[in-house]
């Protein structure tokens, strides 16, 4: 089956493997990435962590390359970068060379996920790789907050934990169980080949059919759906920190919702980039930070609203009651027409400066064709963004960023309620939270305190 829309070109060859290309002729390099369905969303809690324990193992070595050291020259050797990488809903490996080096980076990765060796002995060597991973995250406030607020946003759900699992699940998963989710999840009708750069459409089917279209099908296993939020609405974790690591965020649309321009607009006016709301207001007005950001976060399922700042402790409520004050500014009176402009031209912006990349074009057909079954071009979108007016933002303003949906997680030198523990530094950020969006919206909230335990892992 073949499809031709101008931007890109697809097949699909008959064991169900998706091969897209986007000829970019003016370009000397081609990038190729390989999109796998699969990540944590697959994985049952006792699996947690074995879809990135599996990405790197495969570069360990190879039936053409016996050991990671010949992987690496190889490429390398051409002047060429390989990587990998592991999300929620899907895994990456991809490679940019040097357009005559085309055959070689498709061997490389055809080899990476049909011929992996998985030596018992450089598992083990990786096992202590990734817990020295995990134990660098738990070093990192900033993506520990992001940890924790997941967990409560989504609990007892592969969204509400570190991709690359514990510390627990990693010791605990081994060779039979790695093999048996290879087996079943790598598979080609659960996998986009998407290359971008001065190629040939025919050339690249020929070339990824002789490496694998003997590669027989199967059943995969599906993405375990979202959670809803249990009622716990703020979440602490004690580190010994110089500053507060504030994290909130409401529940938002999924990955292809029609309001995520109008919501990815209302994130560029609050809180991306120096002339944003929040950073205007929380740095340049009161000194008070020196990060302040907001993004988005799609899924296929659901989504987020994310705000994120690190501040003097001593500052953390009055930090906080800004970002909420302005948050609810932001859905009760809405944006100005220069301020939709501004959103609108930096989002289109970014966009048309990747497409300027190889890697980044791969990425872009590769991961939609994959997570949607479907690739917008980039005009498509460019319209999309074109079509969004004051009226939607108003209107997804009202319906999502709403207070009483709001959930926090704090890292930094707060500790659990007990005895002999300074408990008011905590008890001021509880207080100001409730206080607030209780006057705003009546929300209830309820605590999770964490003493000690590791959050990410």
């Amino acid at each position: 089956m073949n499809n031709d829309n101008g931007f890109f070109r697809r097949t699909v060859l008959p064991n169900g493997l998706r091969i897209l290309t986007s000829a970019m002729p003016h370009t000397h390099s081609v990038s190729l990435s390989l999109y796998v369905r699969t990540g944590s969303r697959y994985e049952r809690p006792e699996e947690a962590g074995v879809s990135h324990f599996l990405e790197h193992l495969l570069f360990k070595g190879t039936e053409r390359w016996p050991t990671a050291k010949e992987i690496a020259e190889t490429v390398d050797g051409v002047g060429g970068m390989l990587n990998g990488g592991t999300d929620r809903e899907y895994t990456v490996y991809y490679i940019k060379v040097a357009q005559p080096h085309l055959q070689l980076a498709l061997d490389v990765l055809s080899d990476l996920v049909r011929r992996p060796l998985m030596e018992p002995a450089e598992m083990e060597k990786e096992r202590q790789v990734i817990l020295e991973e995990l134990a660098m995250v738990a070093d990192s406030p900033p993506q520990l907050a992001d940890l924790l607020l997941d967990s409560i946003l989504f609990p007892d759900n592969p969204l509400g934990r570190d991709v690359a699992g514990t510390p627990e699940s990693v010791a605990g998963i081994n060779r039979e169980m790695v093999m048996q989710y290879l087996q079943k999840q790598y598979i080609p009708n659960n996998i986009v080949m998407a290359v971008a750069g001065n190629v040939e459409h025919e050339e690249i089917v020929r070339a990824v059919a002789k490496s694998m279209a003997d590669w027989p099908g199967g059943s995969p296993a599906d993405w375990i759906p979202a959670s809803s939020p249990n009622g716990t609405r703020t979440a602490v974790r004690y580190k010994t920190t110089e500053q507060a690591h504030l994290s909130l965020a409401v529940p938002a649309v999924p990955l292809n919702h029609p309001d995520r321009h109008s919501l990815g607009f209302l994130s560029v006016i609050l809180g991306e980039g120096m002339s944003s709301r929040l950073f205007i207001e929380l740095r340049e007005k009161r000194g008070l930070v020196y990060d302040v950001h907001t993004y988005v976060a799609h899924f296929l399922d659901t989504g987020t609203f994310n705000i994120y700042t690190g501040v003097d402790p001593k500052n953390a409520v009055e930090a906080l009651k800004i970002a909420i004050r302005e948050l609810i500014q932001l859905r009760d009176e809405g944006v100005t027409s220069e301020e939709l402009t501004k959103a609108r031209e930096l989002s289109k912006g970014r966009l048309l400066l990747r497409m300027e990349d190889t890697r980044s074009v791969s990425g872009w057909i590769g991961a939609q064709e994959l997570l949607l079954d479907a690739v917008r071009s980039v005009d498509d979108v460019v319209a999309e963004m074109e079509a969004v007016t004051l009226d939607d933002l108003q209107r997804v303003a009202r319906a999502i960023l709403d207070p009483a949906r709001l959930h926090l997680a704090v890292v930094g030198p707060y500790r659990a309620l007990g005895p002999g523990l300074d408990t008011r530094p905590w008890l001021l950020v509880w207080t100001s939270i409730g206080s607030m969006t209780r006057r705003s919206s009546g929300l209830k909230t309820q605590t999770y305190m964490s003493a000690g335990s590791n959050v990410a892992g």
